[in-house]
Formats: C-alpha cells, sequence, structure tokens
C-alpha cells in the first residue's frame, strides 16, 4: 500500500465510520434510509440530516485527493447524496397533487407526507392518521438542495424537476401563518393533534426561501428556465414573525431546544445577534442539563411517567413531566457546529467533552451518540426533589442517525478538514454582520405634460409617462399577473403561484423581459383598491412608512428603487396639494424620517438598482423558449394600452350612470356644501346636523336638539324614550342613538324591531311637531314613508347636496333592496339603486366627504383590500383581534379567516350599522400597518380590542373637543383616514394630542409636545385666553390617571411579565374569579408560566369586563396579589379569591378616607346618604359616573403614594384574605 499523508490515514478512518454508521443503511433502489433495523419508514427531515455528513466527508476528500482513490471515494460519497435527494424528491413529485391542493387549502389534509416507505418511496400512513404538515422538513430539503447544488452538485436534472421545486417553494412560502405540526411532529404539546404556529417551521422556511432565491438548479451548466425565484416579501414576512416569536417556539411552548437549527447551522435564519444571543441563553439556562438539551418544557415523550398504551396526554398530567423530561445529546452536537461558525474555540471544545461523556462506545471503540436520556424509575422522586442530580439512562435509537452525523460534522470541522464556508456555500452564516445603509432611490413620473408642468412651478422636474420610454411604468397588479405564471407546468397539473400578493420589496426591483424593461408602481398606490387610497396625506404617510421600511429590509444586490406617478386624480381643485410638494422637497433634500434616499430619473438609476430577468414567460412547453407565453403576449398587449395612459376615463364612470339633466347639476362645483358645520341660519338645515345621514336608519329630517335655538342642549340618554311622548328632543333621540347603540351599548327601543318600524313610528309620531323651520323646503322630505318612489327620484335629481343623496338613497335601499330598478336609462342601460350609490361614493371620495364615504362603502359591501392579511399579520405577531362591542357582540378571531368569512364576522358584529363596520375593518389595516413597523407599540398586548379602541377614540374626542357622545361619534367618523390613523397612533402610544380645525371642518389631531398646551379644543377658537387657559390646563391634570387607565384598559396593555406573576398567585390559591369567570389552579398543572396559551386565559378572563378603567384596577389588584406571593408573605393563599371583591374593598376604604380628609369624592360617593341618592344608586348611575359602582375619583388617583390605588389595594387584601394574620407584626415589601 501507498504511503498517505496523516491527514488522509484520518480522513479514511472517518470514511470506515461514515460507511458502517450510515451508508450500510442506504437503502440500494430509493437512496432512503429506513428508521432503525426494524422500522422501514423514512423521514425528511432525519433523511436530509443523515446525509449531512457524506456531503462534509465528500468535500473533505476533494480537497486532499492527491490520489486517484480519494478522487474515487469522493464522488461516491457525493453520489450517495444525490442518490439520496434524489430519492426523496421522487417521493415527493409522487404526491404532486397534493402540492398542488395545498396552494389552495392550506389544510392539514393536503400537505405532504412527512415520511415515506424507504423500499420504494411510497405513502406509508395515511393523510389523517399522522401530523404530516411539517413545514420545517420540506423547508430543510430545500434550503440543503440550494446548499448542495451551490457546492457543485448537481442534483436536479431536468424542467419538469425545477417546476416542480418552484411550486415547493409556493408550498412554503406562506410558513408564517401556516399553523403545522412542527419539528417534534406533535403540534401543541398534549399531543391532541391541534397544530400551531412555530418559530423552528417559521426560521427553517425562511432560510429555504432565501437560499432558493435565483438559484439556478442546473449549477454552472444551467440557463434562465432553470432559475427558482422567489418574492422577497415572503421571505421578509417569515422573517418579521420569526423576529416576533423567538425566544418563544409556539402557543403551547414557551422555549424549544429545536430553534438551536434556526439561530445556527443549518438555517442561520436570524439576522439579529443580540436576538440570536437571547435565545441561546434562555435554551441553556431552562432546557440544558448534564445529558442535553430538553427538547420543550414538561415534554412528557419516554419519560418513566409517560402513559406507553395512548398517544395524548391529558391536560392535567403534563405538570408530572416537569424536571423529569429526557434530554437529548442532539443538541449538544448543534452546539458545537454553532460556536463553531462563530469561531469560538473555547466553546467548541466544552461541548465536545461534554458530549464525548455521555457517548456510548460499541464494541469495537466507536463512539455512539444516542436518542436520549431518561431518569431511572426508581430514581424519580429523588429527582423531583433535586432535579438535574440522578443518573439517567439511555432510551431510544443508539446510534441516533440524526445526532451521529452531526457529531461527525463537528469533528471534520474541529480537526481542520472542512472550512466553516464549505459547508455553507451559500454564506448564509453571514447574514448577523452589520450592512451599508440603505439609500433609497425615488422617481416621480407625471401622468401627462400639464401635471409635469405644474411640478416645474414648484422647481420640481420630472418626467412623464411618454418620456421614461423605453422603461414602461406598470401598477403592481400586473407584476402579480405575471408571477401567476412562474412555475406552471402541464405534464405535472402544477398551475404557478396563487397569491395575488406582491409587497414593496418585490415592486422596488427593475424587471427585463427579453429587451424591454418594467418598472412597476407600489401595490398601495393602486387607486382602484380602496377608499383610503383617495385621501392623498395617507397615501404619503404610507409612502415614508414604506421607504423606512425598505431602509431596514432590503437585503438584495442594487439599491431600491420606489417608482409614483402623480395623476390627475391625485389633484386637489386643480392644484398639486401641500402635502404633495412638502413630501417631494424632502426627498429631495436626501434625507426624509432618518432614511436616506435619491430622488432623481429612471435611466439615472438603471446601473444601480436591482434588475431580474422574467424569463419564465417564455413557452418552454411548446419548444419555443425564446418567445413569449401567448397568453403572456396577449396580457401585456391589452394591459399596455390601457395601463396608465387614459386613467383619467375612471373619474366618469360615476358620471356616466346618472340621468343628464342630473348629472349637469351636479357638476356645479360651488353648490354642494362641503362642510357640516353647525349653522342654525342655513336653509336647509337638518341637512347639515352630523347625524341624519351617516348611520342607517336617519333619513328623517329633525334637527338635532343642539341646532335647535333654545332648547336643551344636551339629550341624556336617561331622560326620555320615544314612548314617553312627542317632545322635540325625544324624536332625536331615536334617530341619534344609532351611534350611541354601537358605542356604548345602550338601545332603548330594543333591537327586535326593524329599521322601517322603527323610522315609520317616529315619522308618525311626530308629523305635528316638526319646527317650523323646515317645512319651508323639505316638505316632502319629512315623511319620506309616504311618499312615492318616483317622487324621491325626481327630488334625488334636484338636490346637489350629495348628504340628501345619501339619505335619499339609503331610504331607497331599506325598503327596496339594492337591485331596485330606478327607472332611469343611461344609454340604454338600466340604472339600480346600486348604480347610483355607487356613483355617490365616488363623488364623495372626491369631495373626501369621509362620513359619507364609509357609510356608502359599507352599503355597498365593499371590503378593505387587505384585510385578510391585515388580520393575519396580527395573528402571526401573537396577538388576537375582537371585532364588536363587549360584552355581548363581541367576536375574536383567533386564527386567519378568508376575506370573505371575516367580512360577514365583522358585519354580523355591527348589525346595521355600516359605517362602524367599515371603520372597523379601516382600523385593522392601520393596526397592521403599525406593527410591521413599530412593533413596540404592541408590547404587553395580546388582544386587540377594536370595538373598545373605537368607544375610546370616541371617547377622547369628546373629551378633547368638550362635545357629548354623539357628537364625538360624529367627528370620528368623519375623520379623514389620516387622521383616523394619526388618532390611532396617539391612542395606542399614550400621546397627548389636541384637535385643531382645517379647512371644510375637518379635525386634525396634533401632538402636544407640552404639557403647557391646552388640551380643549382649538375648533375655531384657537387658544383659551387668560384664566380659561389656566382653567383647562388645571382642569385636564385632574383626569390623567382615569384617561390613562381607560386607555390601558381598552388597548389590554398589562405590566411587564403579568400573566407569568398571576400563575404564581394561582399556584397559591384554588382559583381567581373574575367577573363570574373562575381560572381553577388546574391551569397551572397544565401550563407553563410563560406560555401563551396561559396568558390568553387570563387575558379572556379580564375581557368579561366591559369598562376598560374598572379592568385596570382589576389588574392592579392582581398585581397586588403577585406582590404578596412573590414576597412568601404567605404560605398559602387559601380558596378561591374573588378580585373584584378586593377592588370594591379598597373602593370603600378610599371613600372612608374621602370622608375624613374631606376629599373631592365627598360631592359624590362620599356624601353622607339620603333617600334620593340612595335610589339613583340603586338604578346603577353614580353621581360622578364611575363604572362598576366605584367612584371616578379612585379611578383618577396615582397608583403610588398615601392616597394612591396601590396603597388601598394592599389593606383591601390584607383585610379581604382569611391567610393574612390580623395582628402582630409583618414585613411590608410593597413600595
Amino acid at each position: 500500500m501507498r504511503s498517505r499523508s496523516n491527514s488522509g490515514v484520518r480522513l479514511d478512518y472517518y470514511q470506515r465510520i461514515v460507511h458502517r454508521l450510515i451508508l450500510a443503511h442506504q437503502e440500494p433502489v430509493t437512496g432512503l434510509f429506513p428508521a432503525s433495523n426494524v422500522n422501514s419508514h423514512a423521514w425528511i427531515r432525519d433523511n436530509v440530516y443523515c446525509i449531512l455528513a457524506v456531503w462534509g466527508l465528500s468535500m473533505a476528500y476533494k480537497k486532499i485527493a492527491d490520489q486517484d482513490e480519494d478522487r474515487a471515494k469522493c464522488y461516491e460519497l457525493e453520489q450517495s447524496c444525490v442518490k439520496l435527494m434524489r430519492g426523496l424528491l421522487m417521493a415527493m413529485m409522487n404526491q404532486k397533487d397534493k402540492v398542488e391542493k395545498f396552494k389552495m387549502t392550506q389544510s392539514p389534509c393536503d400537505s405532504l407526507h412527512a415520511k415515506y416507505s424507504s423500499k420504494n418511496g411510497l405513502p406509508v400512513v395515511g393523510d389523517n392518521e399522522w401530523g404530516h404538515l411539517q413545514i420545517d422538513a420540506v423547508s430543510l430539503y430545500l434550503l440543503i438542495l440550494a446548499q448542495m447544488t451551490a457546492s457543485g452538485l448537481q442534483i436536479v436534472f431536468t424542467l419538469d424537476e425545477v417546476s416542480f421545486i418552484q411550486n415547493l417553494v409556493f408550498y412554503i412560502e406562506s410558513a408564517y401563518s401556516i399553523p403545522d405540526y412542527g419539528i417534534w411532529e406533535r403540534g401543541d404539546k398534549t399531543n391532541h393533534g391541534e397544530p400551531e404556529l412555530n418559530a423552528s417551521s417559521i426560521g427553517m422556511a425562511k432560510a429555504a426561501l432565501e437560499a432558493m432565491n435565483e438559484l439556478d438548479l442546473f449549477g454552472a451548466r444551467g440557463g434562465p428556465a432553470s432559475v427558482i425565484h422567489v418574492l422577497a416579501d415572503e421571505a421578509h414576512k417569515c422573517q418579521a414573525v420569526l423576529q416576533s416569536m423567538l425566544p418563544r417556539e409556539s402557543n403551547s411552548k414557551e422555549l424549544d431546544s429545536g430553534l438551536l437549527c434556526v439561530i445556527g447551522f443549518p438555517a442561520f435564519a436570524v439576522d439579529d445577534a443580540q436576538l440570536i444571543h437571547n435565545t441561546k441563553d434562555a435554551i441553556l439556562s431552562r432546557l440544558q442539563g448534564k445529558y442535553g438539551c430538553k427538547r420543550f418544557l414538561r415534554d412528557g415523550y419516554r419519560t418513566p411517567k409517560e402513559d406507553p398504551s395512548r398517544l395524548y396526554y391529558e391536560r392535567w398530567e403534563l405538570r408530572m413531566f416537569e424536571n423529569i423530561e429526557c434530554e437529548w445529546p442532539l443538541f449538544f452536537c448543534y452546539l458545537i457546529l454553532f460556536h463553531a461558525f462563530q469561531n469560538d474555540k473555547r466553546s467548541v471544545q466544552e461541548y465536545a467533552d461534554r458530549l464525548e461523556k455521555i457517548m456510548v462506545r460499541s464494541e469495537d471503540g466507536t463512539l455512539l451518540v444516542p436518542e436520549s436520556y431518561a431518569v431511572r424509575q426508581d430514581l424519580v422522586g429523588q429527582e423531583y426533589q433535586k432535579p438535574g442530580s440522578q443518573i439517567r439512562e439511555v432510551v431510544g435509537r443508539c446510534p441516533f442517525l440524526w445526532g451521529q452525523s452531526l457529531f461527525i460534522l463537528g469533528r471534520l470541522l474541529q480537526e481542520g478538514f472542512l472550512a466553516v464556508g464549505e459547508l455553507d456555500p451559500l454564506n448564509r452564516r453571514l447574514g448577523a454582520q452589520k450592512k451599508p445603509d440603505v439609500v433609497v432611490q425615488v422617481v416621480i413620473i407625471a401622468e401627462d405634460n400639464e401635471i409635469r408642468d405644474k411640478l416645474a412651478e414648484h422647481d420640481l422636474h420630472v418626467q412623464t409617462i411618454a418620456e421614461v420610454a423605453p422603461i414602461e411604468v406598470q401598477p403592481a397588479r400586473v407584476l402579480s399577473h405575471l408571477y401567476t405564471y412562474l412555475g406552471r407546468n402541464r405534464k405535472l397539473g402544477l398551475s404557478g403561484r396563487k397569491s395575488r400578493d406582491v409587497g414593496i420589496l418585490s415592486t422596488s426591483k427593475l424587471y427585463s423581459l427579453k429587451d424591454r424593461i418594467f418598472a412597476f408602481t407600489p401595490q398601495f398606490a393602486d387607486l382602484s383598491r380602496f377608499y383610503i387610497a383617495s385621501d392623498n396625506e395617507l397615501m404619503i404617510d404610507i409612502l415614508k412608512g414604506e421607504i423606512n421600511f425598505l431602509k431596514s429590509a432590503w437585503d438584495l444586490l442594487g439599491r431600491p428603487l420606489v417608482t409614483l406617478v402623480l395623476k390627475r386624480i391625485h389633484l386637489d381643485q386643480d392644484k398639486i396639494p401641500l402635502a404633495m410638494i412638502q413630501t417631494m422637497r424632502k426627498l429631495k433634500s436626501g434625507y426624509i424620517n432618518g432614511t436616506r434616499v435619491m430622488l432623481g430619473s429612471l435611466k439615472d438609476f438603471l446601473n444601480t438598482s436591482a434588475i431580474t430577468d422574467l424569463s419564465f414567460l417564455g413557452s418552454t412547453e411548446d419548444g419555443y423558449p425564446d418567445r413569449l407565453h401567448s397568453d403572456v403576449q396577449t396580457y401585456l398587449d391589452e394591459h399596455l394600452l390601457r395601463s396608465f395612459s387614459n386613467r383619467s376615463t375612471m373619474n366618469l364612470r360615476g358620471g356616466q350612470l346618472r340621468p343628464r339633466t342630473l348629472r349637469r347639476r351636479m357638476s356645479c362645483k360651488g353648490a354642494i356644501k362641503k362642510t357640516r358645520s353647525i349653522n342654525v341660519d342655513s336653509d336647509n338645515l337638518g341637512m347639515e346636523g352630523p347625524a341624519p345621514l351617516t348611520e342607517r336608519r336617519l333619513s328623517s329630517v329633525v334637527p338635532p336638539p343642539w341646532l335647535q335655538p333654545n332648547k336643551q342642549s344636551h339629550v341624556s340618554v336617561f331622560a326620555t324614550t320615544p314612548e314617553e311622548g312627542p317632545s322635540t328632543p325625544s324624536l332625536h333621540l331615536g334617530n341619534e342613538l344609532v351611534i350611541r347603540e354601537n358605542i356604548y351599548p345602550v338601545d332603548p327601543h330594543g333591537s327586535n324591531r326593524t329599521t322601517i318600524d322603527r323610522r315609520s313610528e317616529f315619522v308618525r309620531q311626530h308629523e305635528i311637531t316638526v319646527p317650523k323651520i323646515l317645512i319651508q323646503r323639505h316638505r316632502a322630505e319629512t315623511n319620506f314613508a309616504d311618499t312615492e318612489v318616483e317622487e324621491l327620484i325626481a327630488m334625488l335629481r334636484e338636490t346637489e347636496n350629495l348628504e340628501e343623496q345619501g339619505d335619499i338613497l339609503q331610504f331607497l335601499v331599506d325598503t327596496q333592496g339594492l337591485d331596485f330598478n330606478t327607472g332611469m336609462l343611461e344609454e340604454g342601460r338600466v340604472v339600480t339603486v346600486r348604480d347610483l350609490l355607487k356613483g355617490l361614493y365616488e363623488k364623495a371620495c372626491q369631495q373626501k366627504l369621509w362620513g359619507l364615504v364609509r357609510h356608502t362603502a359599507g352599503m355597498l359591501g365593499k371590503r378593505v383590500e387587505d384585510l385578510a392579511k391585515a388580520v393575519t399579520d396580527l395573528l402571526v405577531r401573537q396577538k388576537q383581534v375582537t371585532v364588536g362591542m363587549p360584552p355581548n357582540n363581541e367576536h375574536t378571531i383567533t386564527a386567519p379567516l378568508p376575506e370573505g368569512e371575516l367580512r360577514q364576522l365583522i358585519h354580523d358584529a355591527y348589525g346595521d350599522d355600516e359605517s362602524t363596520s367599515m371603520l372597523t375593518q379601516e382600523l385593522m389595516v392601520y393596526l397592521a400597518m403599525f406593527i410591521r413597523t413599530e412593533p413596540q407599540l404592541f408590547h404587553e398586548m395580546l388582544r386587540l380590542r377594536v370595538g373598545l379602541i373605537i368607544q375610546v377614540m370616541a371617547k377622547e374626542l369628546s373629551r378633547t373637543l368638550n362635545c357629548d357622545g354623539e357628537a364625538a361619534s360624529e367627528h370620528l367618523l368623519n375623520l379623514s383616514p389620516f387622521e383616523m390613523k394619526n388618532l390611532l397612533y396617539h391612542i395606542l402610544s399614550g400621546k397627548e394630542f389636541a384637535v385643531s380645525s382645517v379647512a371644510r371642518g375637518n379635525l386634525s389631531i396634533v401632538s402636544c409636545k407640552s404639557s403647557r398646551v391646552s388640551k380643549k379644543s382649538q375648533i375655531g377658537l384657537g387658544d383659551p385666553e387668560g384664566e380659561d387657559a389656566l382653567l383647562a390646563t388645571i382642569d385636564d391634570r385632574q383626569g390623567q390617571w382615569l384617561r390613562r387607565r381607560r386607555l390601558d384598559g381598552a388597548l389590554n396593555r398589562v405590566p411587564r411579565d403579568f400573566y407569568s406573576r398571576v400563575w404564581t398567585v394561582l399556584e397559591k390559591c384554588q382559583g381567581l374569579a373574575i367577573e363570574g369567570r373562575v381560572l381553577q389552579q388546574s391551569l397551572t398543572q397544565e401550563m407553563t408560566p410563560g406560555e401563551l396559551k396561559f396568558a390568553l386565559e387570563v387575558e379572556t378572563a379580564l375581557n368579561q369586563i366591559p369598562q376598560p378603567e374598572y379592568r385596570q384596577l382589576v389588574v392592579e389588584a392582581l398585581m397586588v396579589l403577585t406582590l404578596v406571593t412573590e414576597h412568601n408573605m404567605v404560605p398559602s393563599l387559601g380558596g378561591i379569591i374573588y378580585v373584584e371583591h378586593l377592588v370594591h374593598k379598597a373602593n370603600q376604604l378610599f371613600l372612608e378616607d374621602q370622608r375624613k380628609v374631606q376629599g373631592d369624592a365627598t360631592l359624590c360617593c362620599a356624601k353622607i346618604k339620603d333617600g334620593k341618592e340612595q335610589q339613583q344608586a340603586a338604578s346603577g348611575m353614580l353621581l360622578c359616573g364611575g363604572a362598576a359602582y366605584i367612584c371616578q375619583h379612585l379611578y383618577d388617583s396615582a397608583p403610588s403614594g398615601s392616597y394612591g390605588t396601590m396603597t388601598y389595594l394592599s389593606r383591601a387584601v390584607a383585610l379581604v384574605l382569611d391567610c393574612v394574620p390580623k395582628h402582630g407584626e409583618m414585613e411590608c415589601a410593597i413600595s
């Protein structure tokens, strides 16, 4: 035998080990590895991990191949890898129909199988008999396929296989919103077969998507047809969700050692070095033991306490597994690789030593990695008492090939046969390094010469669409349509990409198609989508947000390029809106909101932008790869003609549907009363009151009471009801309460009667009492019910006030339905009520009458384009969403729903109130925008209760404007989308704001930087002078704690670590009762303190409380209880604790103190009671209006201080709980 270098001899030793332990088990026909000698099933995940050692060894041989036999060994090892990867590919291709179906349904029954027969690659268990949906396994396969291809292996042979793999990319691209069974095939840890969103699956999918992007599967020999395309936005969504979850694994697993493969080798899916560090530390501190790491807390698998006769666990028995979970040496192998990639030699050595101690030696002295170590049956008692003290025994397979393979890789790295770069040819490990600042390029293009000249007046020089040729500018929907051709394959029956969503990362590139170049405008600028797109200020705000997003999310070659087209429809009274000019000037300056930008023309940026080739649009299947697919050709020809050139016809659509006369009258600009300002002298007074229009059922034209001279100016809910007699205010009560009915749960009419009954009843009752002032002009209109439809339609032609038209159309919809034929004809077509409503909607959009816009949008059943996406964005970041008003019709959304179901759910929650249901959808979109850009606003919030948020927005407006509830609701519904988003932002961030008035009676929300700004209304008054200003400031300091509690309660914000601290309280008592819901102690048996499922249980109980400020006091009371338990004042808190009793007791103590010191509360609740007061208390009304019988002044006390709420709550705890000793000294640690 020729002499070998030392390294060669050592490699031959590893080759023998790999051959004996791994390759000897590879099935010759399929190339797959069976699970063990007795179980012939082959798991995708285990198989891919097994082959890594073989791949690593082949690369080590390639480096020292100084002799022919080494080259031969290298080739032999490489071909074993190819054989296995192709074996898995064949097994999955046999299930191609599942891949096609899953793109649509995303149902666990339609998923690819997780394991196949190693003999023939066919399925071994039924679709429903196993938790097959394991996105991490398919993702791992794609990731390693990409890495192996990049290292020079040829695994994929034909274009049909390429299109199958492209479809596997679609299969995993929505991983961030698909609950699966995860790396341990369990789903929820009780193993009842409930899938959940797993961070390890999302991380692996993100890694696979990034690795596959623009990869040529034929390696260096391929052409454009063998390249895989990934939409960057999908990978980024996975990243955002992953970052929001870590170090949590899922709802039921607060931590999982499986995350080691996501933060390190093989996925390297996390870009944030601090997050990697935190996740690793959490795993080491809570899951690491002497024999490896536990998979997750309370993992019962193979423990001595597990009942082997059944697969699932009872919820109560999970507590038994605490501290005796099996420990897996596999994770030491991951940690060795993790530190080797970090180049931390000391830690590598430390874990290598620890691993060697627990490995098993075979007869011939080979070191084997066992599957896991369990506590011996007879030592369980001692292990409970002193975790980690007892010896454990090997359970499961030995060698465990997944672990053995990683162990060998670690050895090859340690001994210098491999460099880390060889195991990661795609350089994924560098993802967490600091990147240079991104410069965002912005191009503004004018629709036509006229707009170009208008911009030039402001010293902004841009090109028109015609001038940027040969580059073609298209809306995002064209790109989304082109992407549906990706991955189509007739032979395999695969239909291409299903999702129609293209995000800002995809539209910020240029695209080449043969010799043409396309630029795409972002999706948010697509006007056909939803009414919020016609609010220019909001569009600018979204643009700033997207530019900021690009700064952090862009990681492609080249710079991002945002293309915007300025169109006719953006003009305001034929001028370019000021907000747009200001933004363009900012862009020109080179910085906007801290992001570097460059404003220029498309041709300037050709060389610096990312360009993607749309080569997949060729007719490869018909044998003409150089020709465009015929469908694509037709689509482009049709679309390019009409996309941006003659967009102006859109505006006329509403006009064409109307009768000629009406169109002429409607186009008179000045005639339309643009404002809704309160004006007593106007001749059409009733139409301008805020109420009659925006709500369903509003069509009587009696002015609201506050508009009538010499009438009482405030309607009390309790004052009169329509049945009591025809005083004018009561008439309005019926009409006005509509909003209140939704915003405050009060409905004095009982909501069972129909809208029309109710309306005609009012009209009947009040025919006589209608004030004279109205009859002059609207005789017919005061009594719609008896008016003939023809007359109404005639009135509709005459009136130019959009609000009146809204009223008339509303009545027609209620009585005749949307598809009622109005008898008008337009160009030979019948005009229905729906057509008229559409016309009105478009007019209202143009004129920015937002209340009317929201209402008509609701009546037309328009839906927010991205509603389902917005809700998904919130849910996948572990925020549940509720719609409707508490406590009766609040619906919780816990899992992503299709668009139609969501709309129906919201509609059911608000009944007839179209405006509020539209507003709900709008707010969900804004919440989703915020959670993407400013996730810190949502810390310590688990459920977003949109109904309560709307209530609080109205309350805040009524406080700031100093008006009553109805007026505030009215102002709220009339805020422009931009101001609505602004108000929502102020409420989420808890910032003070003031309201100032801008043109046309619209309100604008302004931040109060200094506390000296008077927070009272600035509408029309500017700041109140002198004394008033002083009063206002003092007044506002009073009420600030009440306001904070109200905001925190409505937003469900809780103190840090609140839920895990409640868990410790629950451990010490039999239960906590909140508003009739009891949290049982058994929850602690089932769930760990940091588990999201536990937090949701507590949240559900707290959400029973309808009043936000009261909910907040209950949270404070729970915090006092946690302090009692944390300082171990008492061994046990006894039976069930009724938390509300504590709050009421604290209120009593507070009132006693108030009487002693003559505090503010002596004016209301601490007054010495006489008969009248008691009556009032019995009817449920406190004088001060405090919620739930708690004095308003207690709500308004700061938490700390001798008169603070914490003081009273602590005293209440001491008095109410029997376990606290009543006498003697006690250490009081409540600060």
